[in-house]
């Protein structure tokens, strides 16, 4: 067996490992279109190795020759569809199927050119660099780069120069003197090898990026709540603490709002519980339409919510939290299903030296105590010292009205 054969061998099985891969996360997570896509992909590199292997015993190479560029390059043009499906980008079908449609003709029309000619060797790899650099762009507007996407944006980009550089190779030191011959040639031993790493790189990177993305997306979803939209419990705590954290590291002042929804228990035995769940519908679209994009935004159980603002004092803080008593008081019937308004109370709290997010959400529930107390509907703010009723009163508005 040459040396070009044996690193063919490792491509065929690199190439199904990661189809094998890619397959196994699409069927897993049936949203991952781009995990499909790159299976697909992948896939059409092992019936390229195949074909690599079966065109030494061929009499007429044209139509094994054609299928081995075809199916490489549809191949490379896979895996650019799968990462554009993976980063939520609009895949240029234009632009591929153009570039796929003229490469194929190309390739048919130098068939038959001397293996030797720079000129074919050109137009035979430029379609593989062209397809690259089509991968390029789709990863340059995905516009959340980390490092990993950036590594891969490198691979890319190696991987086109790579193609460039291969007509100059072949031109040096020859190809075979005809098809047939080239498993034989030291070009091919070079040019697989290569190939190889740049296969191993590609898939492993797009693998650990989809893993990566599958997992940030599943802990997305045990972090937040079904019916609201907004973090759970247990999301706000864990990101509430991340941005406090921060706030205080950074020096930034922060306060904390904690709305209850007035009468809930009312509500569900009036209208019913499906009634109650589009009024906390309601109330978490009006709570993020008046955050900022940085607000940590919860619903902490029932019909009790809560709201981190960093970067807001506490007279900010109540602006916010009145805007949204007035937005939600003044929604139509038809936003919340009720014959009369929905109203919340509110508490808030600023953020206090060494303070933890706990402290915060006492303080915050002894002032939302005294809205509830004072006739509901309105905001009160805490004053140093407020939480003798935190957690006794208002913080069990969950337990109390939703039933």
């Amino acid at each position: 067996m040459s040396a070009a054969a044996f690193v063919l061998a490792i491509n065929l099985f690199v190439a199904g490992i990661f189809a094998t891969a890619f397959g196994v996360v699409a069927a897993y997570q049936r949203s991952a279109m781009g995990a499909r896509w790159l299976a697909f992909a992948y896939g059409l590199g092992v019936v390229d190795v195949v074909l690599e292997f079966i065109l030494p015993y061929q009499q007429d190479h044209r139509l094994v020759s054609f299928g081995i560029f075809a199916v490489f390059l549809l191949a490379l043009a896979g895996c650019v569809i799968g990462l554009a499906h993976h980063y939520r980008i609009a895949p240029p079908w234009t632009v591929l199927l153009v570039a796929v449609i003229t490469s194929l003709a190309v390739n048919i029309a130098i068939l038959d050119m001397p293996r030797a000619s720079f000129a074919r060797n050109l137009l035979y790899q430029a379609p593989y660099a062209m397809i690259q650099a089509i991968g390029l762009s789709v990863i340059m507007a995905n516009k959340k780069k980390a490092a990993l996407d950036l590594a891969l944006l490198a691979i890319y980009f190696l991987s086109a120069l790579h193609f460039l550089a291969k007509p100059v190779l072949a031109t040096a030191i020859g190809s075979g003197a005809a098809p047939q011959a080239y498993m034989s040639s030291t070009y091919a031993a070079l040019s697989q090898t290569v190939g190889a790493i740049l296969l191993i790189a590609n898939g492993l990177i797009m693998l650990l990026i989809i893993l990566r993305d599958v997992m940030a997306e599943m802990t997305a979803r045990s972090e937040t709540d079904a019916l609201s939209g907004l973090l759970n419990r247990r999301g706000f705590e864990d990101r509430g603490d991340r941005a406090l954290a921060l706030a205080t590291r950074s020096g930034v002042p922060a306060v904390m709002i904690v709305a209850d929804l007035d009468h809930f228990k009312q509500i569900n035995d009036t209208y019913g519980h499906a009634a109650g769940d589009d009024v906390i519908s309601a109330f978490a679209k009006v709570l993020q339409e008046c955050a900022a994009p940085h607000a940590v935004l919860g619903r902490l159980g029932g019909e009790e919510f809560g709201a981190f603002l960093p970067g807001a004092n506490l007279t900010t803080g109540k602006l916010y939290a009145e805007t949204v008593r007035h937005a939600f008081r003044g929604l139509p019937a038809g936003a919340t299903g009720l014959k009369t308004p929905a109203t919340a109370s509110f508490g808030v709290a600023q953020l206090m030296p060494y303070d933890h997010l706990s402290d915060l959400l006492r303080r915050a529930d002894g002032a939302l105590y005294e809205a509830k107390s004072e006739g509901r509907d309105c905001v009160r703010m805490a004053v140093p010292g407020m939480s003798r009723h935190a957690r006794g009163g208002a913080g069990q508005s969950g337990n109390r009205f939703s039933s």
